[in-house]
């Protein structure tokens, strides 16, 4: 079952690309497989399938940290390219912010020994 996301609608060219959930939510309540397209004239042509672990230890995917340090990666490029701008810095201190919530989690999971297991 696919599931339409639209939060990205800022824009037309924000509107012509179309993010879908792709797969039916897992265990945790997310979906693990996501797909883009761009919505040409005649149709729409996918451009990425983005697939999330299914589980810590499964291997089958990247995680949200990983797609989070791309974002980073790609914005510092950015900031240190003609582009710079304070959105732009915003936005990368709130990606710096997330990846080290999420990174915290890990390391309070890894210290409880449940990592790799359904428990919270």
């Amino acid at each position: 079952m696919t599931r339409a996301i639209t939060i990205h609608h800022t824009d037309d060219t924000n509107k012509r690309i179309i993010v879908e959930g792709w797969d039916d939510p897992g265990q945790g309540g997310a979906n693990c497989v996501y797909r883009l397209s761009v919505n040409r004239a005649d149709h729409n042509q996918e451009i990425a399938k983005i697939r999330f672990l299914s589980n810590a230890i499964s291997g089958d995917g990247i995680t949200n940290e990983s797609l989070i340090a791309v974002l980073i990666d790609r914005l510092r490029g950015f900031q240190n390219g003609p582009y710079s701008c304070r959105e732009n810095s915003i936005a990368l201190t709130k990606l710096e912010e997330a990846l080290f919530w999420l990174q915290a989690r890990t390391k309070d999971r890894e210290v409880r020994g449940v990592t790799g297991k359904n428990v919270k």
